[in-house]
């Protein structure tokens, strides 16, 4: 995705210059350990970081502290960087749990390492030695978000200050993708299951989160804190609704994953719940989940959940929450920079097509 307010001050390229030199020095670090069999990590976590992504959640992050009164430099660019690493644990562990064969267009890391494994004709399982790859690397990314942040040059008093919600908000996510996987294995089919599982697994840790963590990073006070959850909750819950509707009909060429993909990783979300409300859990129970669904149940599956109102009312409910965002951002006390920066940043993150 491509907009102007991702990019404002030249934001995504400092993000990635930051996270680049701190990937550097974690590479310098793998080599005095073990230089040739660590390399692989090092590429790993090096394409999935630098090679792609939003910046979303630095970008709000970024904005949450400028709107409470902070004032640019490059350590608050690196700490705000720290949250990429956040999002490439998370991303490594959800294309574990899902079974996804590619992220961004590219093999998964537990593929990725699963072929590695093949290339070199190592004794054992290579799709149980990419798995327990996957895992490691992605702890190893929520370990070094940490480091990062510790290591951003911002003083101990602005960082004890920001520590809280920084914690809070990982331990949000990984509590969201427990949430994730126990509704699937539970056949909970209501949009209130859907949009609580929405609101933990991406919604506070894209935009909620990410804007009251800029904000404790500039001092700012519980009213600026209070206005950011209004604004980013629901802001949020709009982005991962977004994010389900790709999932199931967005262009492979544009999203990276092959068409109907979350249908095949059997993904209960707002979308199919509200589907399944309209038209009973038939037709789900025999296709959503397999594995091994060709177009033509890719096909069926679309048709269904167009047919029985369920897009409609899901882009419905993306507009509601935008509004609704938007509205909570009008009463913000910000500075007016940030707040046109945020108004563009909500757009990016709804009106998108990856």
């Amino acid at each position: 995705m491509t907009h102007p307010y991702l990019d404002r001050l030249g934001l995504r390229e400092r993000v990635r210059l930051a996270l680049g030199e701190f990937l550097r020095r974690r590479r310098e670090r793998l080599g005095e350990i073990e230089a040739v069999a660590l390399a692989p990590v090092a590429d790993a976590i090096e394409a999935l970081v630098l090679g792609g992504g939003k910046r979303l959640r630095p970008a709000f992050a970024y904005w949450g502290y400028r709107g409470a009164g902070g004032a640019d430099c490059d350590e608050i660019v690196a700490a705000v960087a720290a949250l990429e690493l956040v999002q490439a644990s998370a991303l490594i562990h959800d294309d574990v749990m899902d079974g996804s064969e590619t992220r961004r267009g590219e093999p998964a890391v537990h593929r990725r390492f699963a072929n590695l494994h093949r290339a070199n004709r190592w004794r054992g399982d290579g799709d149980g030695f990419g798995t327990s790859a996957a895992i490691l690397l992605g702890d190893l990314c929520l370990v070094w978000s940490d480091e990062m942040l510790h290591a951003s040059g911002l003083d101990p008093v602005t960082l004890m200050r920001a520590r809280p919600v920084f914690d809070d908000m990982r331990t949000e996510v990984t509590i969201g993708q427990y949430l994730d996987v126990q509704t699937q294995v539970t056949g909970d089919t209501s949009t209130a299951r859907a949009s609580l599982v929405a609101q933990y697994k991406s919604a506070k840790y894209t935009i909620e989160q990410p804007l009251v963590f800029g904000a404790a990073l500039a001092g700012g006070d519980a009213a600026v804190a209070r206005a950011y959850s209004a604004f980013g909750l629901p802001l949020g819950e709009a982005f991962q609704l977004r994010d389900d509707v790709l999932g199931v009909f967005g262009d492979p060429a544009v999203t990276g994953k092959p068409a109907g993909d979350d249908l095949r990783e059997g993904k209960r979300t707002y979308l199919i719940a509200a589907a399944i409300e309209r038209t009973g859990a038939e037709v789900f129970d025999e296709h959503l989940g397999d594995p091994a669904l060709d177009e033509q149940g890719v096909a069926l599956l679309r048709k269904t959940i167009v047919e029985s109102g369920a897009l409609r009312r899901t882009e419905d409910r993306i507009e509601q929450l935008t509004g609704a965002a938007l509205d909570a951002l009008d009463r913000a006390e910000i500075t007016r920079e940030a707040r046109e920066v945020l108004i563009g940043l909500a757009q990016a993150a709804t009106q998108r097509a990856v």
